[in-house]
């Protein structure tokens, strides 16, 4: 299975980035897996939140296929420990799809036609996280869900 991460806007804080680029690296020794960029929007206090909203949308859809399993990293979405997760990723793994996508949103969520495509909702805490910080700690946890789920060392329980 192939796991694609989509991004609004590119890691602004070089200490993000290179976070960021550690855990991926560990990562392609599990699985396949791909980020997706898409251009942050420009003049966005000439346009409305819902605007927005709409405008990322159209962008996060056209890099998804329809067979792929959408999941938005969102507040309102279920919460898992760590163990709890990797049980969830070996779920799609077992479940025969070839591509199941994550997405981080932007500042005000997503658009209503990215809800009603989604597969499923995840948060990855009760607080609050910059969309910088929550690719970092996204990505951390799919190698800690790797490492679990091959008993490897890296997730002391």
């Amino acid at each position: 299975m192939k796991i694609t991460l989509i991004l609004n806007g590119k890691t602004e804080d070089d200490y993000l980035s290179k976070g960021f680029a550690i855990y991926e690296q560990r990562l392609k020794h599990y699985l396949t897996f791909e980020t997706i960029v898409i251009p942050a929007l420009k003049n966005t206090k000439a346009i409305s939140s819902e605007q927005q909203k709409q405008k990322e949308g159209e962008l996060i859809l056209k890099n998804i296929q329809s067979a792929d399993k959408l999941i938005l990293l969102d507040e309102n979405g279920k919460e898992f420990t760590s163990i709890h997760f990797s049980g969830f990723i070996q779920q799609q793994m077992n479940s025969g799809i070839k591509n199941c996508v994550f997405v981080v949103g932007g500042p005000y969520g997503f658009s209503e036609e990215i809800y009603k495509r989604a597969n499923g909702k995840i948060s990855l805490s009760k607080m609050t996280f910059s969309h910088q910080m929550v690719r970092l700690f996204f990505v951390e946890q799919l190698y800690r869900a790797m490492t679990i789920l091959r008993n490897e060392p890296y997730h002391h329980s």
